[in-house]
């Protein structure tokens, strides 16, 4: 599988991340001897990049993914984040050092690649420490120190966070230098971290973020490449996956974002891809700049037929142009 250099880091990462989370499933509750079959199959087949997180399963992620690579990491790229609870926002220090020791020893590694801060960003009357929405001012002046403190330990190599939240915030963190990557939310449904939108289309505004994460060095990981699973054209969940999954290509629910996954049915229909997901991921994979995608993976056929998709390469521009005219549709409708 290709790799691309990430950002401005030393990294070389394959085009498909393996995600550990809990919207796929597997690595959060399934059986060890399927989580291991698929992260041996993914090693096998190229993909080197495995992406966990504390929040996980309550560390089960971690664990799990830990016992899987059984400490060879050789050419691996493994990383993990932080959320900061609304409790520990008096010793955010304390916190991320407590945390990353946890994450080590989950996943018998004595460092991770890249550490990254998986809280949402607010400011003003928006920040919710209860809901997990942090002050972008604190992480400049409190996550970035404590960040660079681990980084300096040896713990971790690169910092990172997910950029979900206010636009001007998540700009500012790309344009300050202190991160060397961003996990980027961008897919069919939500095309505004690669492109302009019109102001009535009804999802969040990220104003071409990867565009600015590209100049600035910072490695981009495109992530809800699937909406949350929205992009398979079905309301089922796996029964390993999150039941509930919260709309992120509309403002109303996840049922809403099925039928506008939908509306890209009739490019399968004509040939342009087998299915709705593998549209889904060669489109993501086409814009330019995106270092890597992220999947949920639920089981190793998932996995199989994610690297199948990004095989196949990005879409041809007479395909995307069609894209294009299908989601000003979403806009119309708004």
């Amino acid at each position: 599988m290709e790799r691309r250099r990430f950002g401005r880091t030393d990294l070389e990462v394959s085009r498909l991340t393996f995600g550990c989370g809990a919207v796929g499933g597997l690595m959060v509750k399934g059986a060890p001897a399927d989580q291991d079959r698929a992260v041996a199959w993914a090693r096998d087949n190229g993909i080197n990049f495995f992406d966990t997180a504390a929040s996980y399963g309550n560390g089960a992620s971690e664990t799990n993914l830990g016992r899987a690579l059984a400490g060879n990491t050789d050419g691996i790229v493994v990383s993990s984040k932080v959320g900061i609870a609304a409790n520990e926002m008096g010793d955010i220090g304390g916190a991320i050092a407590r945390a990353i020791d946890a994450s080590l020893s989950r996943l018998k590694l004595d460092h991770v690649d890249l550490f990254q801060l998986h809280n949402t960003l607010g400011r003003g009357d928006k920040v919710a420490p209860e809901r997990g929405i942090v002050d972008a001012d604190i992480v400049l002046s409190e996550v970035v120190p404590a960040f660079e403190k681990l980084r300096d330990a040896g713990k971790t190599r690169y910092l990172g966070f997910t950029a979900k939240g206010d636009a001007d915030d998540l700009h500012a963190l790309v344009a300050s230098g202190a991160f060397d990557s961003a996990q980027i939310f961008y897919n069919l449904l939500v095309p505004s971290a690669g492109e302009p939108i019109p102001d009535n289309y009804p999802c969040d505004d990220f104003r071409e973020l990867l565009t600015a994460a590209d100049r600035n060095g910072v490695g981009s990981i495109g992530v809800r490449v699937l909406a949350g699973g929205a992009l398979s054209g079905s309301e089922e969940r796996h029964p390993l996956g999150s039941q509930n999954v919260a709309p992120i290509g509309s403002d109303t629910d996840y049922a809403t974002d099925v039928q506008h996954a939908l509306a890209f049915q009739p490019l399968v229909a004509d040939g342009v891809a087998g299915t709705l997901p593998e549209l889904a991921m060669r489109y993501a994979i086409s814009h330019p700049t995106l270092s890597t995608v992220e999947i949920g993976i639920a089981n190793l056929e998932q996995v199989q037929r994610a690297a199948e998709a990004v095989e196949k390469g990005p879409l041809p521009p007479e395909v995307l142009s069609r894209i294009r005219d299908i989601q000003s549709g979403f806009a119309s409708a708004g």
